[in-house]
């Protein structure tokens, strides 16, 4: 099969654990866009935390916050945001006055907690009532959470069109129910006018799972979650032995 489209997630997927890209992966993305391929990061960070990346690899486009932000070479193109973010953080407060919350928007991240004790290094903005965001529109709202089972106590609280999505077994991820990588996917590769049974994607969390299941070929890292390798097509070497690398390398090029 040859792609037309690869997208892949980053951590714990193409970064290693150290959050490095090897020579070789570098050098292996390169060819694949050489021969004509479009190559995706699809992310659940920020567009902040993974311009790094896409400056180093040069990546074609970029789907940040699940879906929520989507760019093409640096330019955002679309995404899917939640509206009222202040609105709903105060609802949610208000039933669960304990609940740690952090809040995207606009590229900024604001928190009522210690952001750095789970995102070491993070710059972000304290506050306690979120006035700041009362009618503006969010990427992401982020409660911290140690299970599904906590999750799903603040499903009750979200209107309809969001939805929350547990990550890395810490958090839980509410948004737009249009801001999945899959759905942002799709509107790439219309733009490119590439067929979806084109795409091969790669990935290791909850968050991947619907693009892996949907798009042309998915494909899990061996270190990947078992309900995700259970969903894949096929699972590659981890993370840690460049197994997006190696796999493109050994099927495409």
């Amino acid at each position: 099969m040859k792609a037309g489209m690869i997208v892949t997630d980053l951590d714990g997927t193409l970064l290693r654990d150290d959050k490095t890209v090897s020579d070789f992966t570098i050098d292996v993305i390169k060819k694949y866009q050489s021969e004509g391929g479009i190559f995706v990061a699809a992310t659940a960070r920020p567009v902040r935390a993974a311009s790094e990346y896409m400056k180093m690899l040069n990546l074609d486009s970029g789907i940040f916050h699940n879906g929520a932000v989507i760019q093409e070479k640096g330019r955002t193109t679309g995404g899917y945001g939640v509206k009222n973010a202040g609105e709903l953080v105060l609802a949610i407060l208000k039933k669960y006055p304990f609940s740690n919350i952090a809040v995207e928007a606009e590229d900024v991240l604001y928190a009522n907690f210690d952001a750095d004790r789970l995102w070491p290094g993070a710059e972000y903005i304290s506050c306690e009532t979120f006035a700041q965001l009362r009618g503006k529109t969010a990427d992401k709202i982020i409660v911290e959470v140690t299970s599904l089972g906590e999750m799903e106590k603040y499903k009750a609280l979200l209107p309809d069109e969001l939805y929350i999505q547990l990550s890395e077994n810490k958090i839980g991820m509410i948004m737009n129910r249009l801001a999945t990588k899959y759905h942002a996917i799709s509107f790439l590769a219309e733009r490119y006018q590439i067929r979806m049974d084109d795409v091969i994607a790669f990935g290791d969390d909850y968050n991947d799972l619907e693009m892996i299941e949907r798009c042309g070929k998915g494909i899990a890292v061996s270190n990947a979650l078992e309900i995700v390798k259970s969903a894949a097509r096929e699972v590659c070497e981890s993370n840690q032995k460049d197994g997006v690398a190696r796999w493109i390398k050994g099927n495409l090029l």
